[in-house]
């Protein structure tokens, strides 16, 4: 199967605050410092992938305004596939607020703006050069119409899907997304979908067991600080997390997304490709940021070098 990674999903510009503690309801805090860059969950995963050297084919809606065109050229930069991402006249971008506090823990809030005109009728105008892919990840800051025309597109052509339910809904329709190879969510995202329990390994794999149970071939759930859990019915499997000291966990899912994504492309082993999925996410928190935090194929070498190293 080809080894080219299509992305049909969002982009966003992240609005990233520092700040010494989260304010309270009604209080004004002074911050620590502030930045911006790109992000959005679509764009992120397809960056982190397109950075380790994948081929990357991405589906997209930017707005008209003065972010837009930035977004597109930073894609352009990093060598991604842009003739499906467009501009959408008098849309804004979508835009991220995100808050981060001095241990790396973060709060987001998203406003789609352009991602939310991108349309069943986009992903067919893109579907030759979608063909063309082996693997199309998909993500909810998009559409849920578009997620499932994907999904079913997608099957019959015999291309595989990984899903990742965030930001979760409940409104996601379990039926409607079984075709999927894979589904990537993380803890909390699991238990908005299952409704279950999720705070531990055990109980993330029971919630996953009761998704496999109704008809999805794997979940692989992301434990933050735990690593990362494959189940399937016929197995289930544990990669532990790497020790780091985090800066910033902002992007730290499609990190892992993006990596296990360029790395099964290629191989089509799972756990293999969790494992490189868990430790480029770990290299990514050691930096602030969500892109620019994200290794290149040397970069994230090194880092694995050192960690084989001891």
């Amino acid at each position: 199967m080809s080894a080219r990674i299509g992305v049909v999903g969002s982009n966003m510009v992240d609005l990233v605050t520092y700040t010494a503690r989260m304010p309270e309801a009604g209080e004004t805090l002074e911050a620590q410092s502030f930045a911006m860059g790109h992000g959005g969950k679509g764009a992120n995963q397809a960056v982190a992938a397109a950075k380790l050297g994948a081929d990357v084919l991405l589906v997209s809606r930017v707005g008209d305004d003065l972010f837009g065109g930035n977004t597109i050229r930073n894609f352009e930069t990093l060598g991604i596939d842009t003739r499906h991402v467009r501009a959408i006249p008098g849309t804004p971008s979508g835009v991220a607020p995100i808050f981060v506090d001095p241990t790396g823990e973060n709060r987001i809030l998203i406003v789609k703006g352009a991602n939310d005109h991108l349309l069943p009728a986009d992903v067919d105008a893109a579907a030759d050069d979608l063909r063309q892919c082996g693997l199309i990840l998909l993500q909810l800051e998009i559409p849920l119409e578009t997620i499932y025309h994907v999904i079913d597109w997608a099957a019959r052509e015999g291309i595989e899907v990984l899903l990742n339910p965030a930001p979760a809904t409940p409104g996601l329709a379990l039926e409607r997304i079984l075709p999927a190879t894979f589904l990537v969510p993380n803890q909390t995202e699991l238990a908005i979908l299952t409704g279950q329990p999720t705070g531990t390994r055990a109980e993330a794999e029971e919630a996953a067991r009761l998704l496999v149970g109704r008809g999805l071939k794997a979940v692989i759930v992301t434990l933050g600080g735990d690593g990362a859990l494959l189940v399937q019915s016929e197995r289930t499997a544990h990669v532990p997390a790497v020790p780091v000291t985090p800066t910033d966990t902002t992007g730290a899912g499609d990190a892992f997304i993006g990596a296990f994504a360029r790395h099964y492309a290629a191989t089509r082993d799972i756990e293999a490709s969790m494992r490189q999925g868990v430790r480029y996410a770990a290299d990514s928190i050691t930096r602030p940021g969500t892109q620019k935090a994200f290794a290149d194929a040397a970069g994230f070498a090194e880092f694995c070098r050192r960690l084989d190293a001891g």
